[in-house]
Formats: structure tokens, C-alpha cells, sequence
């Protein structure tokens, strides 16, 4: 099938590669040409495991071409996939003018029916405002063509997402017409082959379902955060209380870790979108602002408890860290909790080192060149004359250390553990200080 993509970020490239390598014809339209000629050099702006293969073969193959050619766009692909980004407006509520641009764009090129698919993460009642821009912008034009308008919201994790994409728990596709419905069943068909994840529901539901499903995520990591501090409080340990929850199966092992918060594009801008949401409705949605507001003390965390290792001291103190993106497998630093620390860190009069497999360059795109950030060339280089390390994000290589030579770098033989992935006892036999989330304080085996 013939699939145009608009927007050629973490959604929309995904998206069409994907699709691409089960033999569709997709045609990636983005705004921006440098990004666009970056992709036609063979180049790749994020990093998403095993992307830029996939990249290249279908590249190759003549399936996958990149464009900043709306028209060529529209006129390609009987699916029209908007997938650009809808950044939190300064309410919280979810800025749609990008993909209300890209639904103006499509009703100035229209010219045959087409099948216009809401792929970014957009509130309920968005499909209503693009089939009104179209249909709008093609009275304006004087015509009238044939179209349709589809909730398909993307359930990708980054660090997992072609996975995650080529194997899908479930395709929400919400429509209200029954053949534009079979249309994306045959498009999806490929990655139904095991059993049928395709599940057709209203428009409104569909666009529901994507925010209802992070905010849930969202709530479990918030609760478990919650009950972390509640554990400190009490002398109680958080393992301990997560392994008893989850045995129950109601409950479930996943995303009950607790640690030093959550960020990332989605989950805080959706939580906030669908609490804001539902406050332009008259409902105040408490739980999901106690979920956000959890989220945003636990993410501060760490800086207090580096803080009151140190009395309150920092100043002139050098901070290492290990971790910059919000989670393992991506660069993606919005929102990070690594952010919160540093910041708070650099307040009060510290240093930092920071160490992360594949978020340097943005880091260094964020915060620039400064006296007191030093971009460290492997984990162990930060811990040059550090007073101390922070492990912020739990990349794999970072679970298993050295812990003697790590000791013999710091200036004070400590680690605070954000993540909860050191076996505590090992970290205490090496001679270290072990700070970590919830947990009562490890002894040496």
C-alpha cells in the first residue's frame, strides 16, 4: 500500500519504517530540511536500537523516501499518517497546531479520498477538529473530496519501539466507518498474524484509550514512589513490599519499581493533557494531579538525599552521574529526572560529571559548555575527584561495577542509587556507603 507519514520524529519515523519493511510504499514528510537531508544522507536524528538498519535496507530497497514536499505527500499515500508532535501548551493542555498545520496542508493538496490517520498522542475530540480544518480549508478551495478521519494512537516504548511496533500488544484504530475500518485492519495485517490485536471502537474512545493507558502507568509508578517514602519512614523495604504486591496477579511485577521519578515524552505531558482535559470539562481529576505531583517531589529525591549526606554543603563539591536520559536505549533527556538533579546540584554551588552511553551530545545540546559540567568519556572518568556518584538511569552497564575501583576514585566512598539496581551488600562489603530508594540501609554479608 501506498502510506505517506508527516512528521519524521520518534512516531512518525518509526511508524514508516515499519511499515516500509513489510513491503508498503512510504513517502516521510517533515518541515524540516535539514532533518530531511540528514535522512536522505543516510543519517538518523534520534537513537532508537536497531532504527537506523532499518533505515538503510528499506532505503535501499526503494520502499522508504524522506521529502519536504507536502504536495508530493498528499497525493502519495491513500493513508495520510499525521504523526508531529503536540508539546504541552503552557496549561498543560496538548498544543495542536502542528497537526491542525498538517490537516490544512492535506486539504490544500486533496484531490481523491484519502484516509487521514491521528497518529500523535492527541486529546479526545481532536479527529473532529482535523475533519473540520480539512473540510474547511477544501470549501475554501471550492471542492469537495471524499475523506476520513482515524484515531490509530501509537503504544511504543522508547528504547523497545520497533519491537514494540512490529509485535503490538493491540492496534486501536477508532472509526466511525466500517470500511475505512477493514482499510486499516488489510494496512496492519502484517503484524496480526499470531492472533487478532486490531480493536475497532468509536473515534472519541480511541483517542481516550491512548492517555487513559500512560496515565495508568504513570499512577502505578507514582504509587509506588509514594510508597517508597512511606518504607523509609517506617523501616520497612520497598523489595521486599514490591515482590509481596506482585505475586498477587491483579496487581502484576510491572512498573512497580520505585526510583527517582518518571519523565520522557509522554508520560508527564499526557497525565497533565488529560488532567487538563478534564478540568475544561468541569471534572476535577484529583488523582491525576497527585500522580504529577508525586512524580515531581520523587524526582528531587536524590538532590535531598546527596544534600543531607553533606549536611546541606555542596558547594565546591563534585557530583558524579551516571545516567542522562530518562530511561536506557534512547537519548531522550525531556523531562529526566537527571535534569532535575543537575540543576538543583548546580544551585547549590556543586560540580557535576556526567556519564551516559548515548545522551552526550544532549546534553551538550541542552546546557552548552559550562565550568561546572564535565562530559565524561566512560562511567569510570567520572569519577575523577568526584565526592561522590548518583546512578540516575539504569542502563545495563551500569549494574554491575567495580566496586573497588569505583571506591578508590571517590573522594567520599558513596553511592545513592536511584534506580534500586545494586545489590546493596555488595556495594557495603566493598566499603562503600550505599544510599538507595525505600530500602532498608544493606549490611555486609
Amino acid at each position: 500500500m501506498d502510506v505517506t507519514i508527516f512528521g519524521s520524529g520518534y512516531v512518525g519515523l518509526v511508524t514508516g519504517v515499519c511499515l516500509a519493511e513489510v513491503g508498503n510504499n512510504v513517502l516521510c514528510i517533515d518541515v524540516d530540511p535539514q532533518k530531511i537531508a540528514l535522512l536522505n544522507s543516510g543519517g538518523v536524528p534520534i537513537h532508537e536500537p536497531g532504527l537506523d538498519d532499518l533505515i538503510r535496507t528499506n532505503r535501499e530497497a526503494g520502499r522508504l523516501n524522506f521529502s519536504t514536499d507536502a504536495e508530493a505527500g498528499v497525493r502519495h499515500g491513500l493513508f495520510q499518517f499525521i504523526a508531529v508532535g503536540t508539546p504541552p501548551d503552557e496549561d498543560g493542555s496538548a498544543d495542536l497546531q502542528y497537526v491542525l498545520a498538517v490537516a490544512k496542508t492535506i486539504g490544500q493538496h486533496l484531490d481523491s479520498y484519502r484516509i487521514v490517520v491521528d497518529k500523535s498522542t492527541v486529546p479526545v475530540g481532536t479527529a473532529d477538529k482535523v475533519a473540520g480544518c480539512i473540510r474547511a480549508t477544501l470549501t475554501a478551495r471550492g471542492t469537495a473530496v471524499d475523506f476520513d478521519v482515524v484515531s490509530n494512537p501509537e503504544f511504543l516504548k522508547e528504547g523497545a519501539a520497533i519491537e514494540d511496533f512490529m509485535r503490538p500488544d493491540r492496534i486501536i484504530v477508532g472509526t466511525d466507518n466500517p470500511r475505512t475500518g477493514e482499510l486499516l485492519r488489510a494496512l496492519y495485517a502484517p503484524f496480526n498474524r499470531n492472533h487478532d490485536r486490531v480493536m475497532l471502537m468509536d473515534v472519541r474512545s480511541a483517542e481516550l484509550t491512548k492517555y487513559a493507558a500512560n496515565a495508568m502507568l504513570a499512577t502505578k509508578i507514582s504509587f509506588m514512589n509514594e510508597l517508597s517514602n512511606i518504607a523509609e519512614a517506617v523501616g520497612a523495604d520497598i523489595d521486599k513490599v514490591r515482590v509481596g504486591m506482585g505475586s498477587d496477579p491483579r496487581i502484576g511485577y510491572q512498573f512497580i519499581y520505585p526510583g527517582c521519578g518518571y519523565g520522557g515524552s509522554c508520560f508527564p505531558k499526557d497525565v497533565r493533557a488529560l488532567e487538563q482535559t478534564a478540568r475544561t470539562l468541569g471534572y476535577p481529576a484529583e488523582l491525576l494531579h497527585a500522580v504529577e505531583a508525586v512524580n515531581f517531589r520523587q524526582k528531587e529525591v536524590l538532590f535531598r538525599k546527596i544534600s543531607d549526606y553533606f549536611d546541606g554543603t555542596l558547594s565546591g563539591r563534585t557530583v558524579a552521574i551516571w545516567g542522562l536520559s530518562f530511561k536506557p536505549n534512547t537519548d531522550d533527556m525531556r523531562e529526566a529526572s537527571s535534569r532535575t538533579l543537575i540543576e538543583a546540584l548546580w544551585e547549590a554551588g556543586a560540580r557535576v560529571q556526567v556519564y551516559d552511553p548515548v545522551a552526550l551530545e544532549e546534553t551538550k545540546r541542552l546546557y552548552g559548555q559550562r565550568p561546572d559540567l564535565t562530559l565524561a568519556k566512560d562511567a569510570m572518568s567520572a569519577l575523577d575527584g568526584a565526592d561522590a556518584l548518583a546512578l540516575v538511569t539504569e542502563w545495563s552497564q551500569f549494574r554491575s561495577p567495580n566496586f573497588a575501583a569505583v571506591k578508590a576514585k571517590l573522594k567520599q566512598p558513596v553511592i545513592f542509587d536511584g534506580r534500586n539496581i545494586l545489590d546493596g551488600r555488595l556495594v557495603v562489603a566493598a566499603g562503600l556507603t550505599y544510599i538507595s530508594i525505600g530500602r532498608v540501609p544493606a549490611k555486609p554479608t
